[in-house]
């Protein structure tokens, strides 16, 4: 079964950093693509960064520059480092595989608040 936990979100004030963290299991981790996605109240959930299991980026261009996606295989997690914070990155975020996320199959996700 697989099981991603997110965790590292809280109340930072505008321009401040957190750095997110996914520990995910019941995945072949190495060989999966990894993504964070953030889903602010009343709007959709969004794509903010994914990594390949190659190792390759790509960005929002909302987080281009600020947010940093990087993995490490041998702890099986994913992590989002977020730096220069604006209130309108207030949002629930999420790490997901592609595979559940199309099946629209989402964790708990880590909420972080932005204050101006």
């Amino acid at each position: 079964q697989v099981q991603l936990v997110e965790s590292g979100g809280g109340l930072v004030q505008a321009g401040g950093s957190l750095r997110l963290s996914c520990a995910a299991s019941g995945i072949i981790f190495s060989n999966t693509a990894m993504a964070w996605y953030r889903q602010a109240p009343g709007k959709q959930r969004d794509l903010v960064a994914r990594i390949s299991s190659g190792g390759s980026t790509n960005y929002a261009d909302s987080v281009k520059g600020r947010f940093t996606i990087s993995r490490d295989n041998a702890k099986n997690t994913v992590f989002l480092q977020m730096n220069s914070l604006k209130p309108e990155d207030t949002a629930v975020y999420y790490c997901n595989t592609s595979l559940r996320a199309a099946m629209n199959t989402w964790g708990q996700g880590t909420l972080v608040t932005v204050s101006s």
